[in-house]
């Protein structure tokens, strides 16, 4: 079982995401107040793992950054596949819909890194039950 890190928004696309307490998902819409709610790509998450190992590279980077809606922790979200379901707390419900998208290059952070991690490693979901999501929920995935 996982756990929420942090729950993020912005109000326009392209930027780094800042940290909300806590946050509204919506039925098939996302996070209340984002600019990538409403569509194809309601929900993104990250793991923590995957920041971390950027940081190993050096770079002074967090949640957000990477522009994520939802940072994991201790899920192996890369083992995910198209269709499975996430559930976070006891009644929020995802699906995943997209594993990796094209990177934004050039973004403040590729120019950083040189690389960009979103086309492997970022994951995208729809949500199927909403309901109110905050830092240290429980994540699991679906069996």
């Amino acid at each position: 079982m996982g756990r929420i890190v942090a729950v993020l928004r912005s109000k326009k696309k392209g930027v780094a995401k800042r940290e909300i307490v806590t946050g509204r998902l919506r039925k098939d819409y996302g996070l209340v107040g984002d600019a990538h709610a409403g569509s194809g790509r309601q929900v993104s998450l990250l793991a923590l793992e995957t920041i971390q190992r950027v940081r190993e590279k050096g770079l002074k980077v967090g949640p957000g950054d990477f522009a994520e809606n939802l940072t994991t922790e201790g899920v192996d979200l890369l083992s995910l596949a198209k269709g499975q379901k996430i559930f976070i707390g006891k009644r929020i419900i995802l699906e995943i819909t997209q594993i990796g998208k094209e990177c934004p290059a050039p973004c403040a952070i590729f120019r950083r890194l040189g690389e960009c991690i979103m086309p492997k490693e970022g994951v995208f979901a729809r949500v199927i039950k909403g309901g109110r999501v905050k830092a240290g929920d429980c994540l699991e995935m679906e069996r």
